[in-house]
C-alpha cells in the first residue's frame, strides 16, 4: 500500500475540492445523485472529494467527461491551485 505523504495528501484535498466544485457548478448539490446518473461508485466519489482515496487516472476521466469538461482542463486547474512550486518529487 502506499503511504500518503503531506505532498500527497494536499493534492488529493485539491483534487477532491476541485471535482466537488464542477459537481456543484453542474448543478448537482446531491453527490448520490451525480454519481447515480454516470454510473460512479456514490461512496468513492465521496472519499475522492474528501481526500480520504487518492483518484484513479480513469475516475478522473469519466467524472471530467461527466462534466463536459476536458481532462486537460481539470488538470490545468488543478495545477493552478497547487502552483507552480508544487512537486511531488522531492529534488
Amino acid at each position: 500500500m502506499q503511504e500518503k505523504t503531506e505532498k500527497t495528501l494536499h493534492l488529493a484535498k485539491v483534487l477532491g475540492s476541485l471535482l466537488k466544485e464542477y459537481r456543484e457548478k453542474a448543478g448537482y448539490s446531491s453527490r448520490n445523485k451525480f454519481a447515480g446518473e454516470y454510473d460512479l461508485d456514490d461512496s468513492n466519489l465521496g472519499k475522492i472529494e474528501n481526500a480520504r482515496i487518492e483518484a484513479k487516472f480513469v475516475t478522473i476521466l469519466k467524472i471530467s467527461q461527466a462534466f463536459g469538461v476536458k481532462l486537460s482542463k481539470v488538470v490545468e486547474d488543478l495545477e493552478q491551485r497547487l502552483g507552480e512550486e508544487f512537486t511531488l518529487i522531492d529534488k
